[in-house]
């Protein structure tokens, strides 16, 4: 081999090893972890494993009902079924963080007190859409 490479394949060897170094000494903040967690939390309770797993169809036209995007039975879904639930829980995840963050301003009381109303009403809102999702589905059966 010629010098060059030689020099080269080194310096690659050193680059790669400084990198791992670098990666495995990584240390997250907590914000991006718990960004992170409660994306994977909203991937798994939306339906993601079953849409990557059974690879459903995006929605479907139906001729006397046209365009539906839950499917009309609880045992299967589509996608759109996926994209209504992640949509509705990360709503309701909102509602949490927003009551959350509201402890934290116990010297504004008037502004904790309306994230927190603000947090309820996510949460009412997203529990009324999924129930109602929940009947549509029941119904369709």
């Amino acid at each position: 081999m010629s010098r060059r490479v030689k020099r080269g394949l080194s310096s690659l060897s050193f680059s790669l090893n400084k990198f791992y170094h670098r990666f495995s000494t990584l240390r997250l903040s907590s914000l991006i972890i718990s960004i992170l967690v409660m994306a994977f939390a909203l991937f798994l309770f939306g339906g993601g494993l079953y849409d990557v797993i059974m690879r459903p169809l995006p929605a479907a036209y139906l001729q006397g009902r046209g365009f539906i995007l839950l499917y009309p039975q609880l045992s299967d879904q589509f996608i759109g079924d996926s994209v209504v639930a992640v949509t509705l829980f990360a709503l309701g995840m909102t509602g949490l963080v927003m009551m959350y963050q509201s402890t934290k301003y116990a010297y504004k009381p008037r502004q904790a007190y309306l994230m927190f109303l603000v947090g309820i009403i996510f949460i009412f809102i997203a529990y009324i859409f999924i129930e109602t999702s929940i009947k549509l589905k029941i119904a369709g059966q």
